[in-house]
C-alpha cells in the first residue's frame, strides 16, 4: 500500500511540475523597450521552440518582466548587450550555417 502511495505522489508531484513549467513559458509575445530606434516585438513563443533551452537567453538576464530594462537602470548591463550579444549573434550563427535565422539588422526588428 505504501508503494502504491509514494507511486501515487510521484506522479501527481510530476504532473504538477509539468504543468507549473507549461504556466512559466512567459508570454506568446512581448514588446521590449528598444530605445530611441524603437520598439521590439518579439516572438517570445517561437524562441523557445527553436532554442529549447530558456537559459541561453536567461542566463544573461532574469525572466521577470521588465528585467533587462532594470539592469540597465541599474549599471548592471550595458545598452545593447542584449542584442549585440545574444539575438544578432545567434541569428548570424543559424544564417551562417544554412537554417532558418532572424532578423540581422537593428532596422528589422526597431519599429517606431
Amino acid at each position: 500500500m505504501k508503494k502504491i502511495l509514494a507511486l501515487l505522489f510521484t506522479g501527481f508531484l510530476i504532473f504538477l511540475s509539468s504543468a507549473i513549467a507549461d504556466q512559466n513559458k512567459g508570454a506568446e509575445k512581448m514588446e521590449l523597450n528598444g530605445g530611441t530606434k524603437g520598439k521590439v516585438h518579439f516572438p517570445h513563443h517561437q524562441h523557445q521552440k527553436k532554442l529549447g533551452d530558456c537559459n541561453k537567453c536567461h542566463n544573461m538576464f532574469s525572466q521577470l518582466s521588465g528585467s533587462i530594462d532594470n539592469m540597465k537602470t541599474a549599471g548592471k548591463l550595458k545598452k545593447k548587450d542584449v542584442m549585440n550579444k545574444l539575438c544578432i549573434q545567434c541569428h548570424k550563427t543559424e544564417k551562417k550555417a544554412g537554417r532558418p535565422f532572424g532578423p540581422v539588422k537593428c532596422s528589422e526588428c526597431h519599429v517606431k
